[in-house]
């Protein structure tokens, strides 16, 4: 059975809330109830742009993910900018994981630049997708679909 372009991107849409553990809040964590904040998985096109403005900047990289990927509650870059280290990680953690980026920083920069253009055209032959449809998806839906491919050409 064939997905449509609408059910795959519709992944990148999803919002997904996230446990955040007590002792990355301080003081200001409720007391006995549990703190949560909803997060949605970074799409190719976001990474593309967060990685040509953060280019070498660690720091502002992952303040841009989490800025880009927080959906409740929605911060400012500059509160963002403001979280403490811990809980930025134990946040851009979770985005990975969402988003299918399970990969070290080098190794997402190689992944974003041209083996991206050409899954993007693969992908679009394959599938019938316009460039802006691919562009929508996440990195973990491009590799599934790419992996699929491959594994019907080797059969």
């Amino acid at each position: 059975m064939t997905i449509t372009a609408e059910e795959l991107l519709a992944g990148g849409a999803m919002t997904h809330t996230v446990d955040i553990p007590t002792d990355l809040l301080g003081s200001n964590g409720r007391s006995g109830q549990p703190s949560q904040i909803k997060i949605k998985p970074l799409t190719v096109q976001v990474l593309q742009r967060i990685n040509k403005a953060a280019r070498d900047d660690d720091s502002l990289s992952a303040s841009l993910m989490i800025q880009q990927s927080l959906v409740e509650p929605q911060l400012k870059f500059e509160q963002v900018s403001q979280l403490p280290a811990g809980l930025a990680r134990f946040i851009v953690e979770r985005i990975n994981a969402v988003s299918g980026i399970s990969t070290p920083r080098d190794a997402l920069d190689e992944m974003v630049q041209a083996p991206l253009a050409r899954a993007c055209f693969v992908l679009a032959k394959e599938f019938g997708w316009t460039p802006e449809e691919v562009s929508g998806m996440t990195i973990g839906q491009i590799l599934l679909y790419l992996e699929m491919i491959q594994r019907n050409g080797d059969s």
